[in-house]
């Protein structure tokens, strides 16, 4: 079992940028393909970004395409925003995947983090 911790969220103008960070206790955060994904009020969770467990394989979602960027190191995993726009205002989440594939559905994630705000005026 792994428990993830995100953080970095915030409130930002169009166009700026964060970081986000999770952080894993538990099993090393290694032994997992990771996702973020985002919620905005009154809609699904979404993919945004996906890393396997080496780094080796990477997917992102056409709307952040170019703007975002995923990234991650032994006990971390990251998610770089730029050029933010207001509809990138959500609740970011990391999860956890077991398998050995790199997916895009949040059902299938094993584990996830309380989440963390990210605001986006115009």
């Amino acid at each position: 079992q792994v428990q993830l911790v995100e953080s970095g969220g915030g409130l930002v103008q169009a166009g700026g940028s964060l970081r986000l960070s999770c952080v894993a206790s538990g099993r090393p955060l290694i032994t997992y393909n990771m996702g973020w994904f985002r919620q905005a009020p009154g809609k699904e969770r979404e993919f945004v970004a996906g890393i396997s467990r080496t780094g080796a394989s990477i997917n992102y979602a056409d709307s952040v395409k170019g703007r975002f960027t995923i990234s991650r190191d032994y006990v971390k995993v990251y998610l770089d925003l730029n050029d933010l726009k207001p509809e990138d205002t959500a609740v970011y989440y990391c999860a956890a995947d077991y398998s050995n594939v790199l997916r895009t559905e949040a059902l299938k994630y094993d584990y996830w983090g309380q989440g963390t705000q990210v605001t986006v005026s115009s």
